[in-house]
């Protein structure tokens, strides 16, 4: 059963402020590094709207990451430090690839980065700096073009056979402590998100570009989110999928600021793996 059968309306529910995008003349586009002289940080400017956000873990056994663009999944780990760079990779990173590959039914799974994240009151997000700040801007970490290329950029000499079968971008995300209460994330129902809400945007580096999905704001979209969740638990979100059959192929999502968050809760400190996910039919 989707959600869209669901009694979605009596579900527990918090009001938050989500930043979309404002109207834009232009392609925008954003520096991950400081600008050239005269050049905004990015001219993808803020469009906050306060929306009604639906507890997801009465409901998470009817959610499919395939039809909503997400999911709640149990996932027990043995890293005791996520700050540590080479206990990340050489301990996470196997058992979230055997983990998605099984779960997922993939043929095969590549990671290709992940993000520490700990929000510090005040900071800015930026890049090469130490941990990450929350991403509090709707987005989709992909689009139909760098999803592709995100294979050919990893795995050059096989790209071009991989691609001839499903290829998905999954972000394995979790919070490094748990109960997590502050800045947890919003998803939105895949279902409810129109092909003209999604505006693909340049993320400028010093050597190369990216792209991904700035989101329009559509009063038609539904959100959720998963309260308090533990160091156990994991969130699946999609961000890429090559496939056009009908499935959800895009998943937005943000950090928001939950009102009820109680004012002596612990920062956020949260993981992201970025993954590629390859199925050969």
């Amino acid at each position: 059963m989707g959600l869209q059968q669901s009694n979605i309306e009596a579900l527990p529910f918090v009001t938050a402020e989500l930043n979309y995008l404002a109207p834009t003349l232009g392609r925008p586009r954003t520096y991950a590094f400081d600008p050239p002289a005269g050049e905004p940080k990015t001219t993808a400017l803020p469009d906050p709207r306060q929306v009604p956000i639906f507890d997801a873990r009465l409901i998470a056994e009817n959610i499919s990451l395939d039809r909503e663009g997400f999911a709640l999944v149990r996932h027990p780990t043995r890293v005791r430090d996520f700050y540590d760079d080479k206990e990340v990779r050489d301990v996470y990173y196997p058992a979230a690839e055997a983990f998605l590959k099984a779960t997922l039914k993939a043929d095969r799974v590549f990671i290709f980065d992940h993000t520490v994240r700990k929000r510090v009151e005040g900071a800015a997000d930026v890049r090469g700096g130490g941990p990450r700040q929350p991403a509090t801007r709707v987005h989709v970490d992909q689009t139909d073009v760098s999803g592709a290329n995100r294979v050919r950029e990893h795995l050059p000499e096989e790209a071009d056979e991989l691609l001839k079968g499903r290829v998905q971008v999954i972000n394995l995300w979790r919070p490094i402590r748990g109960p997590l209460r502050d800045a947890p994330l919003a998803m939105c129902d895949g279902q409810t998100v129109a092909p003209g809400d999604l505006v693909a945007s340049d993320l400028i580096y010093p050597s190369r570009k990216g792209e991904t999905y700035s989101v329009k704001y559509n009063p038609n979209h539904r959100w959720f989110y998963v309260p308090e969740m533990t160091a156990d638990e994991a969130l699946l979100l999609k961000c890429y999928d090559s496939a056009t059959d009908g499935r959800t192929r895009f998943g937005p999502h943000t950090a928001f600021v939950d009102p009820t968050t109680p004012a002596d809760a612990a920062l956020r400190e949260s993981i992201e793996l970025r993954t590629l996910v390859f199925h050969k039919s």
